[in-house]
């Protein structure tokens, strides 16, 4: 497992290239993670950094917290995350990890929490067809029909697609692209949309998967490879042609 890092989403635009591809972005304001412990094999059975994100008053803490960090020495974080890593000789107790983290990164996975669409019926949460909408079927056409069984065995199973919340659940999204990044403002612009309404918190990793597929930078560059093969000069031969004039001086000398 390596170390991730935690945003919130801002919004969505599109970057265009020279090429003149549009291609659409979500706008993510990494926050940077403070190291506030680093576990060690021999202390604790296995090694891991436990990282801080994103301010919050000391007032909304209560007294466990108020110790913890009092003990630690740092500010108070809003959330606590903790990593498996191989090498805890990079991190310090202190340090601070950011957007750098993603430098030579072409893909990362995303995990965030879905928009809260309230109590829905069957036919909005599971695209159901309903009831029939003719004479006889007494208001309720849209509704799921029979959910369990007879005598046996008489109940209904956990898990059957009824009525119930829907939304409000963590996602992850694999392999998004990361067309840029801006380390002076701390934002990355990641290629497509992601789950969650605005301002919402999102979590970012290295991905898990090995991908061999092409980027669109990678695509760029080829075309413009290709357009500067195409528009290298050619060698054309030229005739020579004698001018008319001398031509018709020619003819008059010979008559």
């Amino acid at each position: 497992m390596t170390v991730g890092l935690v945003g919130k989403k801002i919004g969505m635009t599109r970057e265009f290239f020279n090429s003149g591809v549009s291609v659409p972005v979500t706008v993510l304001k990494v926050e940077k993670g403070r190291v506030i412990d680093v576990y060690s094999r021999q202390k604790n059975g296995y090694s891991a950094v436990r990282l801080g994100f994103l301010k919050i008053k000391n007032s909304k803490l209560n007294k466990q917290m108020k110790g913890f960090f009092a003990k630690k020495n740092t500010e108070p974080k809003k959330i606590l995350k903790e990593f498996r890593v191989e090498k805890i000789e990079d991190y310090k107790v202190g340090s601070e990890i950011g957007l750098e983290l993603f430098k030579d990164v072409k893909f990362i996975d995303v995990r965030s929490k879905t928009i809260g669409k309230g109590f829905a019926g069957v036919m909005k949460k599971y695209n159901f067809a309903g009831l029939r909408a003719t004479h006889g079927v007494s208001v309720s056409h849209r509704s799921h029909g029979s959910t369990g069984q007879r005598q046996d065995p008489g109940k209904v199973f956990k898990g059957k697609k009824m009525a119930g919340h829907m939304g409000s659940k963590f996602r992850t999204v694999l392999n998004l692209e990361i067309i840029k990044s801006d380390l002076e403002n701390d934002l990355i612009y990641v290629k497509g949309s992601i789950p969650g309404s605005k301002n919402s918190i999102v979590y970012l990793r290295k991905s898990v998967k090995l991908i061999n597929k092409k980027t669109i930078k990678d695509k760029e560059e080829e075309i413009k490879k290709m357009t500067s093969k195409k528009e290298t000069p050619k060698a054309a031969s030229k005739k020579e042609t004698k001018p008319k004039s001398d031509i018709s001086k020619q003819e008059s000398k010979k008559k």
